[in-house]
């Protein structure tokens, strides 16, 4: 199959390199604002290169891939949709959750696809963890652990157009804990603080934050993100239940030292970035995108499984600001 790509930055340089290795994909068709990085990544892959959007579009593909600017998403979806074409995008669906929404009540009934880019969700800890809750091997589920923690802060141009902490990282936590556990999040209590970058606090953001999730059967979930983790990039979940407990990201580049005598483990080298942390779940995603594309399957995260996430982070964010407990179905009416 042909495909185009929109966004030539380090994420979609990054899906040109997945794409043009899958046997299913013949042909890339790729465009940037910056016509350099676009060149750049055509030679690279043996890709063409197209002047516009709208070009890509009537290039006769058969997916297009989005990751521009958030900005950029919302018209660009509804453009892919318009034509026809379905459609990857990176998350967000938009910068905002109105606009969101916006974009869900523009692309429900179509029949043209949507699938949005929660990697986490084809990661094969995840999976694998999701098929032992369904199947029932932990009997009642009581607690829930999930935690990102980045290496470094992104830079302050980034965190400025991010959203907050809540929309732009702990949105993955979110739509994992919803997927693996297949229930919803009904209330949440955030805390946040900045013990970093100036520049977070200045951009009215925080860079470590905790949230406290309650779900609609009464498991607790808790969630722990940050800028600064200087041993590396780290992705776990923890389920614990009646019958039994599990761990996703208890590996051996897991960035966590121990102190007990004796004990060695984790022995390799940590995570340093999220690319080496999800390879495997990026090209799983894509390969399920192609499959998307080919009429095989549907989508495995629609534009309603990504603002269900969405009103979570929106719910945390009020829930910092104001020092309360806020329930989903408040921002929901908002």
């Amino acid at each position: 199959m042909r495909i185009g790509i929109l966004g030539l930055g380090r994420i979609g340089a990054f899906h040109a390199e997945t794409l043009s290795g899958l046997d299913a994909v013949e042909s890339l068709v790729l465009a940037d604002p910056f016509t350099d990085a676009a060149k750049a990544a055509a030679e690279r892959f043996g890709a063409e290169v197209a002047d516009s959007p709208e070009a890509v579009l009537a290039a006769g593909i058969d997916g297009v891939v989005i990751a521009a600017a958030t900005d950029a998403h919302p018209d660009l979806i509804l453009a892919s949709v318009n034509a026809g074409v379905p459609v990857f995008c990176e998350k967000p669906v938009a910068r905002t959750i109105a606009e969101g929404v916006a974009v869900l009540k523009a692309v429900e009934g179509r029949d043209v696809p949507v699938q949005i880019g929660y990697n986490r969700r084809f990661d094969a800890g995840f999976v694998a963890a999701r098929e032992a809750v369904l199947a029932g091997e932990l009997g009642t589920l009581h607690t829930v652990r999930s935690t990102t923690l980045d290496p470094a802060p992104p830079p302050a141009a980034y965190i400025a157009a991010s959203g907050g902490i809540f929309r732009d990282c702990s949105v993955h936590d979110f739509d994992i804990i919803r997927w693996v556990t297949g229930r919803e999040v009904t209330e949440v209590y955030a805390v946040g603080g900045n013990r970093g970058a100036q520049y977070i606090a200045e951009a009215g953001d925080a860079d470590t934050t905790g949230a406290l999730l309650t779900l609609d059967d009464g498991t607790i979930a808790v969630i722990s993100n940050s800028r600064h983790n200087g041993r590396g990039y780290d992705v776990r979940m923890e389920l614990h239940g009646f019958a039994d407990s599990i761990a996703v990201g208890l590996e051996d580049k897991l960035p966590l030292r121990s102190v007990e005598p004796g004990v060695t483990f984790p022995a390799g080298t940590p995570h340093d970035f999220f690319m080496d942390r999800f390879t495997a779940a990026y090209r799983a995603e894509l390969t399920a995108f192609t499959e998307v594309v080919a009429g095989s399957r549907p989508s495995p995260c629609t534009v309603a499984d990504a603002l269900e996430a969405g009103w979570i982070a929106e719910a945390c964010t009020l829930s910092l600001r104001e020092h309360r407990p806020v329930r989903v179905d408040e921002v929901r009416a908002v």
